[in-house]
Parts: structure tokens; sequence; C-alpha cells
């Protein structure tokens, strides 16, 4: 009996002792695990994310350029991604990303405790045990990872660990929202707002429950489920990402299974650098960020970076009347092209005309040295005679065609000439009043030919350089648009006006008009005419007036500059026009309104520049000088509907134009540039087309001539702009002054005019 006390109380003896190693076991344990967790949390097992990274975590956004019409131009990004607010995403996408990713998201504290038991007894076969909360805190502080099973289970618990301060910091809905702003859909397209655009060019917005539930469904492997390289994958992977907002009463049952029906349907569209509208602007725009940056510092003092801030820029370029510009300079110069080759067809030097053979290898070798080839062998410590060979050797290559790219093969040199071919175009539209550029297209496609004939390239400007010679004759002269001049052989002696040997202009058409008024004059863009003015005012004060008009380039101080001989960019021959349209007031062109940071608080705002050059007399009588050449000049095909030689390159004509235009178009020597500087009340465009060399030209007037190479381009965009009532662009009369003083309305002139212009008794007559 005394046996089996002592045996029972032995077992009670053990059962305490194994009750007290249990709980002294538990208690180490518990102990361990807290401490574990403590220690992760004060960053001993590696750095964790500080209160002020919570705050701010670093989301490495895209800068976005914005229109002034609001619409995305394009964006600068090493990684492409865009912030989004909660309220930007279309509730079919949270519904469905809840219950895909996470059913009890809106019930837990950024830990599930039922997922995560579930998936530790089933090893992780049951599914995963990742809140929203927990994948954000991922992708935001550590990425995927160590594959190291001790490694991943202190991440794990550093997951836990943020996902609860996330959870703490934001609420449910701003936490939905950075995690859709912050995965990678592939293609260069991070967050939702970036994939809506690349896989369905649309705004988050605009998305379907298909097309939400295709994005949900690249949640779970962007890689795996792409649209793109696996349909089939995805349309499965969506049809499970339906049933699960089906079994979550988000959408019925047959909603499901038409939904499920459908095919996938993308409108894919890579997002780059290189692609979309406003190519060339978006590229200066870039060049001018980094001088900004330079110059404008963090409250912190450290530099802005446009690639990874988020800011968004908002410029005065207008994405309707962009995109209409770059409509009609496609339109154009794909039809002038084919006659461009059509000219060349039978010159063994094409493009080149008229140059020895010593200028053309020098042409060609120096655009050899500007190849990426060049570069790229440079930098292999290839000798200068390997790189020339290796251009002689045909190779494989994709070349810019009108009618799409072409793969096709050929040398390097023979590519070089292929291209020499091409011709140009740079337009510039700016409302005068404002200095807000409305549409910039530097040249006919990005991804081919980078520079730019907007904002780069100055180009010999021709007859579109008058006006100032006019404008200057004006103030300086006292003279008026109806004031008569004798259109006949004149002569410029050496010794005058810094010439060094006698200077006789002569008129394009070889023939004189006698008697003719100013305005005549500059219809026809009559040389002798400008040559005269030029000398009465001296060229010293019409390089002076040209200065104060915003022209940058250096002008020489000649009289021969009456004829156009100056390099001036499209940017600023617009700016200088717009002067006059704006009643003397020049306004510097202006292409930015405002720059924000990611928070959307304003960070810069440019302060308008403008000074007065004219009064307001003075530049509407220049207006009317322009007016003319739409009126009976050379830009006269604005408002007809008839035939005329070459009237099959006219792209967009007949534009039978009847409300107010002042223009002016420009031919250099040869044909080698054209212009078009054209003038509504409220917007001011200018047009250049050429070749890039200019010895590759048109051989005679008919299509080399301004008014054939880039009024067209003009009159289609104007067109277009015409068109869209949204735009306003003006059809009203220029802005005359009250009380002008200035004679402007030329009426019928006597048989009998003498030069008006001539200080001293003047003999000469012309009997009409």
């Amino acid at each position: 009996m005394a046996a089996k006390k002592n045996n029972q109380s032995k077992n009670v003896k053990d059962i305490n002792y194994y009750k007290k190693k249990f709980w002294r076991v538990f208690a180490y344990s518990l102990l361990g695990v807290l401490a574990f967790f403590l220690f992760a949390s004060w960053g001993l097992f590696g750095s964790m994310p500080s209160f002020e990274d919570l705050e701010n975590p670093d989301s490495n956004l895209a800068t976005e350029i914005i229109s002034s019409d609001g619409v995305v131009l394009g964006k600068y990004f090493k990684t492409n991604r865009s912030q989004l607010k909660y309220s930007d995403l279309p509730k079919n996408l949270v519904e469905a990303l809840v219950a895909t990713e996470d059913a009890r998201f809106y019930d837990h504290s950024g830990i599930d405790g039922r997922g995560t038991l579930r998936a530790v007894f089933s090893l992780g076969t049951n599914g995963g045990a990742s809140t929203l909360t927990q994948q954000l805190a991922k992708q935001l502080f550590h990425g995927e990872g160590s594959k190291f099973l001790p490694f991943r289970i202190v991440q794990k618990i550093k997951e836990w660990i943020i996902a609860i301060r996330l959870e703490r910091q934001y609420t449910k809905n701003e936490i939905l929202a950075m995690y859709c702003n912050v995965y990678d859909f592939g293609n260069y397209s991070v967050g939702v707002s970036s994939a809506a655009q690349t896989y369905f060019s649309k705004e988050p917005k605009d998305l379907t429950v298909d097309e939400s539930a295709i994005l949900v469904g690249m949640f779970k492997n962007s890689g795996l489920y792409n649209p793109v390289r696996n349909p089939q994958g995805v349309k499965n992977r969506r049809n499970v990402v339906l049933s699960q907002m089906a079994k979550a009463k988000m959408i019925s049952e047959a909603e499901k299974e038409r939904l499920q029906a459908l095919p996938i349907t993308l409108k894919f569209k890579l997002e780059s650098h290189r692609e979309g509208i406003a190519t060339y602007f978006r590229e200066y725009l870039r060049d001018y960020m980094k001088k900004w940056v330079a110059e404008n510092k963090k409250p912190d003092g450290s530099d802005y970076d446009i690639y990874k801030d988020g800011l968004k820029i908002y410029t005065t370029i207008d994405s309707r009347m962009q995109t209409y510009a770059e409509e009609a300079v496609a339109a154009h110069m794909q039809n002038l092209q084919q006659q461009f080759f059509i000219d060349q067809k039978n010159n063994k030097n094409a493009p080149f005309v008229n140059i020895t053979q010593a200028e053309t290898d020098r042409i060609i070798m120096q655009a050899m040295k500007n190849s990426v080839r060049w570069a790229q062998m440079k930098d292999m410590d290839k000798s200068e005679e390997d790189i020339i060979a290796s251009f002689k050797v045909k190779t494989k290559m994709r070349v810019f065609t009108w009618k799409g790219e072409r793969d096709t093969t050929m040398t390097p040199l023979d590519s070089i000439r292929y291209y020499k071919h091409f011709l140009q175009s740079g337009l510039m539209s700016m409302e005068p009043q404002t200095g807000a550029i409305k549409a910039w297209v530097g040249g006919i496609n990005y991804k081919y030919f980078q520079y730019d004939h907007v904002g780069q390239g100055a180009r010999q400007v021709g007859s579109t350089f008058k006006p100032f010679v006019y404008a200057t004759a004006i103030e300086e002269l006292n003279m008026s648009p109806c004031d008569s001049i004798l259109d006949g052989p004149f002569m410029i002696h050496k010794g005058r006006h810094h010439v060094t040997e006698d200077w006789e202009p002569r008129n394009s058409d070889y023939r004189y008009r006698g008697m003719v008024t100013l305005k005549q004059a500059l219809a026809a863009s009559i040389n002798t005419v400008s040559a005269k003015l030029i000398d009465r005012t001296s060229p010293e004060a019409v390089v002076e007036l040209t200065k104060k008009l915003g022209v940058k380039t250096e002008i020489p101080v000649q009289p021969s500059i009456a004829l156009g001989a100056v390099d001036i960019t499209v940017e600023d021959m617009v700016a200088a026009y717009s002067t006059f349209a704006n009643q003397g007031v020049y306004v510097k062109p202006q292409f930015l309104s405002r720059i924000e940071n990611k928070s959307g608080e304003v960070i810069y705002e440019p302060i308008p520049e403008s000074h007065d050059v004219l009064n307001k007399d003075i530049a509407f009588a220049v207006i009317k000088l322009l007016q003319g050449v739409t009126e009976s000049g050379s830009g006269v095909r604005l408002r007809t509907q008839g035939g005329g030689s070459g009237d099959n390159r006219w792209t967009g004509y007949p534009y039978m134009f009847t409300n107010s235009i002042a223009g002016k178009t420009g031919t250099t020597q040869n044909q080698s540039d054209g212009w078009f500087m054209g003038m509504v009340p409220n917007l001011v465009t200018g047009v250049w087309v050429g070749c890039e060399d200019r010895s590759a030209r048109f051989k005679s007037l008919t299509y080399g001539q301004g008014a054939t190479a880039a009024l067209p381009v003009w009159g289609y965009y104007m067109k277009k702009c015409y068109a869209d009532k949204t735009l306003q662009v003006s059809k009203g009369e220029f802005e005359r002054p009250a009380n002008l003083s200035i004679k402007v309305d030329c009426y019928a002139r006597p048989v009998i005019v003498k030069d008006t212009t001539q200080t001293e008794q003047n003999t000469d007559e012309f009997e009409l």
C-alpha cells in the first residue's frame, strides 16, 4: 500500500516537473520571440524604416510633363511610376484587389492571424499569409529578399513589424493606393497608372471590370501573367480574379460568366522617351530641367531628381494643337518628300546639288564621325581606318520611311546618304499676348532624327527677315505702308555700309515693277526695295531693332541682311513676329506654367519677361504690310482654290481662309530653306522646311520656295485648329490702335506716281 502511494506521489511529481518545464520553455520562447521582434524593430537584424521613411517612402516616382489642357505629354523616369490617390482608383479594381489578394483587408491591423495559422499548419500549401499591407512593406523597403530560410524568416518578421507601423501611420485607403502605386507590371510600367496607359492606353478611372481584373491578376506574378507574352495564362488568371469577385458578391454570377467569356483585348503602347507626342519639346525641356535643378534646391539643400522625385511640370503646350501640328508636319513632309525623291532621281550625287566631290566627302565624313557606330568603335580602340572600312560593309538594319520602319540590308555609308535625302521641318506656335508656346515640332521623327529645328537649329531666314527692315524704315524714316518707292536697278557702292565691293541686289524674277507702295513691295518680296530701305536706315538700325525683337544669333552689320542672309531659330522668329501682333510689346516665349513636387506644392513659377519695342501704330502698320502678303502676294493661295505650279504638293489645299491673316514667306538662295510665318490675332506660328545639309535641296523654286515647302504646313495646321471649336483660335481682326497716326489703308493710286519716300526732289516718275 505504501509502495502504491509512493508511485502516485512520484507520478504527480513528474507531471508537475514537466508542467513547470513546459511553462518555462514556453515563457523563454515567448520572451525570445518578443526579444526577436524587439531586436528586429531596433534594426539589429538589418536597417528598419524610420518614422520619416514611413511618412515619405522612397517611391521612385516618374516626373510627369503635363499640357495646358491637362494631358500627360510624357514622363522622365528610370522607373516609370506615377502616383495615384485612392480617389483616382476605379472601384472595380479596388474590389478585385481586395477579393483576390486579401479578403479580410479591412478587418486586420496589418497581419491576418487566421491566414497566418492556416499557412503554418498547411506548410504554405493552402495559400500564403501575406496581407496587402505586408506586401506593400516588402515592395517599399525590402523587395524579394533572400531565399535562405533563416534570413527569409527574419525578413518575414520585419515585414510584420513594418506592416503594423504602416497600418498605424496610414488609412486603409491610403495603403491600397500606395500598393497600387509601387507594383511593377513589367514593360517599364510601375503602378496602376502606368500599367493602364501601357496595356490599355487609358486612364485608371476608365478601366473596365475585366481590364481591372487583368491588372489585379498580374499582382500575383507580372512576369508570368504578362498580357503581351502570355495571353492565355492571363485570361485564366483574370477569370480566377472574376470568380473571387463573384464569391465576395462584388459581381453577379451572370456578370462573372459574361466577363470570363471576353477575349483579352489590349491597346498596348510602350511608354518611351522617344515615343508619343511633343518628343522634341520634351527633350528641350529635359535640358532646361538639368539647369533648373542646379539652380533650385529642395528645402533641405539637396538636389531634385527629375527621374525619381515625382515632380509635375505643367507646360503651356496644348495637347490638341501639338497633335494637329505634328499631323500637319507629317502629312506635308510625306507629300513633299515624294517630290524630292523624284527631283533627285537622275542626280548622280543625290541628294547634294552643285557641290564638288571634296565637299561631298567632307559632309559624309562628318556624318560618320557624328554617328553612334563611330563612337562605339572608338571606345573599342579601333583605328580610324578600321572604322571607315566598317562603314562599307553591308549589314542588316531597320530604317525610317514615311510608310513605317523597314528592315533592309545596306552599308552604313549608304544609310548616311539615304538619311541625308530626308526633308526636315520645324514648327512653333505661340500666343503673342502671353508668350505661351502652344505647339513645338522639332523634326519629322525623333527616334531617327534627334536634331531640334525649333530651339536648336538656326537657319537662313530669307525674305521673312524683310519685315524687320520695313519696321525700321517706318520707325526711323516716318514712312507708311502706302508710301511709294521705285523698284528699279540699285547699287550700294564699295565702302558704304561696310561693303567691300559694289553690291547690286536683283529681284528673284529678274524684272522691275516701277513705282510700288511699300505694301505691294513686301507682298511681292521685292529685293531692290528692301535694299533701298536698309540703305536709308543703315544696317546698324535694323540689327538694333532685330535684337530688341529677341533674336539672339549674331547678325552681320551688312546691307545683305535685308534679303535674309541671316541665321535665326524658329523660336526666335516666332517671338519676333509676335511682337507685331502684340502691339509692339515683345514677350519672351514661355513653355512652363509651374512645377509642383509630388505633394502638389508649387515649387516654381516663372516670371514672364517683356519689354516695349515699337509703338502700337508702327506695329499695326507692319501687320497691315504682312496682310498684303496673303491678299495679293506669295501667301494668296491661303485664300484661293485655283490651281498652280506644284499644286499637287500643297498639302491640305484649298484652305479658303477668309479671316485676317498676316504672314510672310521666305526662300533662301538655291532653295535650301523654305519659311512661312503666319499670324492671326491670338496665334503666331512659324514653319521652316529644308534638308539637314544646305547643299541637299530642290533644284527649282517650284517646290523649294517657302510658299510650297512651308506654307502648306501652316495652312493645314490652321484648318485643323479652326475645326476644333474648343481651341478658340481667332478669326477676328487685328486690334487697330485708337487715333492711328500712320496711313495704312492704301487707296487706288493716281495715274502718275512719284517716289514719295525720297527727301530730295525726285524726277523719276513712272506712268502706270
